[in-house]
């Protein structure tokens, strides 16, 4: 009868002697260490099958200490509540599961002392890769020199950088812009207002250019009275009441208009909202068109035509690159980083329709 404490660590010297062999055999054999080939067969058999009588376990932290090695990457966010994360995250799960990385996942809170007290911590816990999930406020506290520092493979999701030891991965902006104002004239509209996103936002530029070349293309005059800009704010959901707020201003200013394009799905899910409550009928009497294809995107009444963000991929490739970079330092090969910019996709929906 066993007399070993119910609930108590299984030890290799526990398989020892339930397998009738010595600590130092069991630990070669379980550790499967170089010197485990001149083991027999049989007496492999024998110590994994008392082991798993056992149910032992090895001890990963003594492991990791003596192999210099965690199996864990850190995973940032700088707020979990932004829709864009939760798929994003699913892409980075999914990866590092079929990689055995374990994630372990923070929230900055968009705090820089909190940002910077997260990535001690993590470097405490000797992880061996780095993704962080940018928002607009990511270039504003400049994080960049502190994640430097650490010197270990780092991919940013959702921003746009030129850094030799950084990757990084973005949707292509510009060229889901142009998606965007494309399909719009092609259901014959030419009287279109814009909801840009927050000046500071680094997707903005490039959006807005994509706009621009499109209207140059197509010889469509844009109104600067139907432009309104997102203000600054450090809360993922106020693009809703901003999105409603600011279409309201557009009636007010009495230019009329057969399409709306906004920024991001909330802020379109928002203007949705203050048409319905002028009377304005979407898309009978107005298209709306978002960005991102966040999960409500879908289920929204009308349900949202809008630009996919491929944020599960984006995730799955982020996780790809710091696993495949980690790898190189292992093979003493050099990794430089890579910067990849996605082709998002049109998904047409109701809220948008030709013009009568």
């Amino acid at each position: 009868m066993n007399s070993r404490r119910k609930g108590s660590v299984v030890t290799i010297r526990d398989v020892g002697k339930e397998s009738g062999f010595s600590s130092t055999t069991v630990s070669l054999v379980l550790n499967n260490a170089p010197l485990a080939r001149y083991i027999p067969d049989s007496t492999k058999k024998t110590i994994e099958k008392a082991a798993k009588k056992l149910g032992y376990r090895p001890n990963l932290f003594a492991r990791s200490l003596r192999s210099h090695r965690s199996h864990t990457l850190g995973v940032m966010v700088f707020d979990m509540t932004d829709p864009f994360c939760v798929q994003v995250l699913r892409g980075i799960e999914n990866t590092l599961y079929q990689s055995s990385y374990l994630p372990i996942l923070t929230d900055v809170h968009n705090e820089r002392s909190r940002f910077e007290r997260y990535l001690e911590m993590l470097l405490d816990r000797r992880i061996e890769g780095l993704i962080v999930l940018a928002n607009w406020l990511f270039l504003d506290i400049n994080v960049l020199a502190d994640i430097e520092k650490s010197k270990i493979p780092t991919a940013i999701v959702g921003c746009e950088l030129k850094n030799e030891h950084i990757s990084s991965l973005i949707v292509d902006n510009a060229q889901g812009a142009r998606a965007s104002l494309e399909h719009l004239i092609s259901l014959g509209h030419r009287k279109v207002a814009f909801i840009r996103g927050p000046r500071q936002l680094s997707d903005t530029e490039p959006r807005w250019r994509g706009v621009r070349t499109v209207a140059r293309e197509h010889d469509l005059e844009i109104d600067p009275k139907l432009i309104v800009d997102l203000p600054e704010s450090r809360d993922p959901f106020s693009s809703f009441e901003d999105g409603f707020k600011l279409t309201e201003e557009l009636l007010h200013r009495r230019r009329p208009f057969t399409a709306l394009m906004a920024f991001d799905d909330m802020t379109a899910f928002g203007a949705i909202r203050a048409l319905a409550k002028a009377g304005v009928r979407v898309p009978e009497q107005c298209s709306v068109i978002g960005f991102d294809d966040i999960a409500p995107a879908a289920l929204y009444s009308p349900a949202l035509t809008t630009i996919r963000q491929p944020m599960e991929a984006m995730g799955s490739a982020a996780a790809a690159i710091v696993v495949e970079t980690i790898n190189a330092g292992l093979e003493k090969k050099t990794a430089r980083a890579i910067h990849r910019k996605v082709v998002p996709d049109l998904i047409v929906r109701e809220s948008t329709r030709s013009v009568k």
